[in-house]
């Protein structure tokens, strides 16, 4: 048998080795199902997509460069590198992902079988789209109709009463450590002065 490797799928840099099998990319839209009482339709409301799910079937046999569990040595690495505690997003390139505009992923699944009798081994590899999530910063406070001092302004930006803050500015006194450091401080400090001083 003449074993060729092909060169279809490269995530996060790397060639998938051994042969595809089968690659299917897998779309849906999010869709909820309303309870209405006294009525046995259900009425279905869309509310966005699904990230797509990617699958990847390899077979990985002996090859003159490498054996077939180097190969899935070589595969587990992509999942999981040593030392690696969450799965980070990866790039893929694929023209089955591109035409989907799938181009970042997470690693969800990786699982292999090997069959006595075969010298193969099958790899099964499920993928997950990865979209970032942009999130956006809003301005505290806002632009309020009226104009107020810069105390008021201030309040309002920070959530704090005035009463809350003026208690505060006031001297609320300090913490025990910070008393123990200072007392110690003044008693040396005024035991040196007494030791300069003519008796």
């Amino acid at each position: 048998m003449i074993y060729v490797e092909d060169q279809l799928v490269k995530v996060n840099g790397v060639v998938l080795p051994g042969l595809v099998k089968s690659i299917e990319v897998k779309e849906s839209a999010k869709i909820d199902e309303q309870e209405v009482e006294g009525s046995a339709a259900k009425p279905k409301q869309a509310t966005g997509y699904e990230d797509a799910k990617i699958t990847v079937e390899l077979i990985l046999d002996d090859t003159p460069t490498r054996t077939k569990y180097q190969a899935l040595e070589a595969v587990r690495a992509i999942f999981r590198k040593p030392g690696q505690t969450v799965p980070q997003p990866i790039p893929i390139v694929s023209e089955d992902t591109a035409k989907h505009g799938i181009d970042k992923v997470l690693f969800k699944g990786f699982s292999h079988k090997a069959e006595a009798k075969k010298e193969q081994i099958a790899v099964s590899l499920e993928f997950w789209e990865y979209i970032p999530q942009t999130i956006k910063a809003t301005k505290a406070g806002g632009s309020g109709g009226k104009s107020s001092g810069s105390s008021g302004g201030g309040a309002a930006s920070s959530g704090l009463s005035e009463e809350y803050k003026s208690y505060l500015e006031t001297g609320r006194g300090v913490s025990p450590v910070a008393r123990d450091a200072l007392s110690g401080v003044a008693s040396s400090a005024v035991s040196m002065i007494a030791k300069m001083l003519p008796e």
